[in-house]
């Protein structure tokens, strides 16, 4: 497995396709916790639970004020028709040209197999790693590592009197 980047580096920042025409930059959402889900393939059974998974806790992630991105080599057609096949509500993009161009920033590409490790980050408000796993490609990590994070970041920013609430404007 890759040593993905770890708890402590300052996320690379990047732009990708979320659609044909809209593209996401991850330093637009700084102020935000963010979650990164690398994934293998839009298609694959593993990852098409693991995405549902995080579709059904999006709730709970905006809870902690965390915006959720799936990332993987698929271009956007493919994304487009996965998102809907699974009625996704959070973006996936594309690592399609220069193929797993952001995975390779965050160690997180499988050259062997041109796809994406199935690795998940969480970020602080900062845009700092605060928490980084890999899990073996045929395993569905789940969300409790995701969640634990969250919690931990959630609870250094009430001990330095940043209140949740007032991030909550939905």
């Amino acid at each position: 497995m890759a040593s993905i980047l770890s708890a402590g580096t300052a996320a690379p920042n990047f732009t990708l396709p979320v659609t044909p025409d809209q593209n996401l930059t991850l330093s637009d959402l700084k102020g935000k916790n963010v979650i990164i889900a690398f994934y293998p393939a839009d298609w694959s059974p593993v990852c098409g639970d693991q995405v549902t998974l995080y579709n059904e806790l999006l709730p709970e992630f905006h809870k902690h004020d965390a915006e959720l991105l799936g990332i993987s080599v698929d271009g956007v057609w493919c994304h487009a028709a996965f998102a809907r096949n699974r009625n996704l509500h959070f973006p996936l993009l594309a690592d399609f040209e220069p193929k797993g161009e952001v995975a390779r920033k965050y160690r997180a590409y499988r050259a062997t197999e041109g796809v994406c490790e199935r690795a998940l980050f969480v970020l602080d408000r900062e845009g700092t790693i605060a928490w980084s796993y890999c899990s073996p490609i045929a395993i569905n990590p789940g969300a409790d590592g995701i969640l634990d994070a969250l919690d931990q970041l959630s609870k250094k920013a009430n001990a330095h009197g940043h209140s949740e609430d007032a991030h909550q404007q939905k």
